[in-house]
């Protein structure tokens, strides 16, 4: 394959729906594990397992707003926030809007353009065979504040199955593993919609 990375964004356009769960380790140890759920053409809901076991938030992409449940859906409170408020953002910045994998694959492919990629090799990712491209920015490139990706692609999908972002002074920002990955497969819209 000429260009995997390319290769993998066709995919992920090519795909209706996707499910994973997300595991998190930033730098300072602080763990994020979460079911995360997409559907066409941007609809994300979010479970989170850890912190905030419970806690459950919705992306609707037509109204551009993202719905809170901090407790859960079995309670009544649930907030509503614009995508870009720090109420619902990451530690890191991270935006519900911005958090699928077509978003990863946009900001991989905008790193390279303006800097390089080269290949780990083969390994075991999430008991699955992948393939591992290192991306590095020219000196003082950044893409949301990440100036080299560590990626490793599924051989079969070309879904990432690991992301580790390190900052232009070398440092690791976090690593992201995405486990029990299935794509194309059917999320009802109560999903999406409760």
């Amino acid at each position: 394959m000429a260009d995997p990375l390319a290769e993998a964004e066709l995919r992920f356009r090519a795909l209706n729906t996707y499910q994973v769960t997300v595991r998190s380790i930033a730098v300072d140890g602080e763990r994020q594990v979460i079911r995360y759920f997409y559907r066409k053409p941007g609809w994300v809901r979010m479970e989170f397992v850890q912190p905030h076991k419970g806690a459950v938030l919705i992306y609707d992409p037509g109204m551009r707003r993202v719905r809170l449940w901090p407790f859960g859906l079995k309670h009544s409170l649930a907030l509503t926030f614009a995508p870009d408020n720090p109420l619902v953002r990451s530690p890191r910045g991270h935006r519900v809007d911005r958090s699928d994998v077509g978003a990863l694959l946009e900001n991989l492919l905008a790193l390279r353009a303006r800097g390089s990629a080269s290949s780990l090799g083969d390994a075991d990712v999430a008991a699955r065979p992948a393939a591992g491209f290192d991306i590095v920015g020219d000196p003082g490139v950044t893409v949301t504040g990440v100036h080299r990706y560590r990626v490793w692609l599924a051989h079969d999908t070309l879904f990432p199955l690991r992301v580790e972002s390190f900052e232009a002074s070398g440092e690791q920002i976090e690593t992201v593993d995405m486990v029990d990955v299935e794509t194309d497969v059917r999320l009802p819209e109560r999903l999406f919609t409760p």
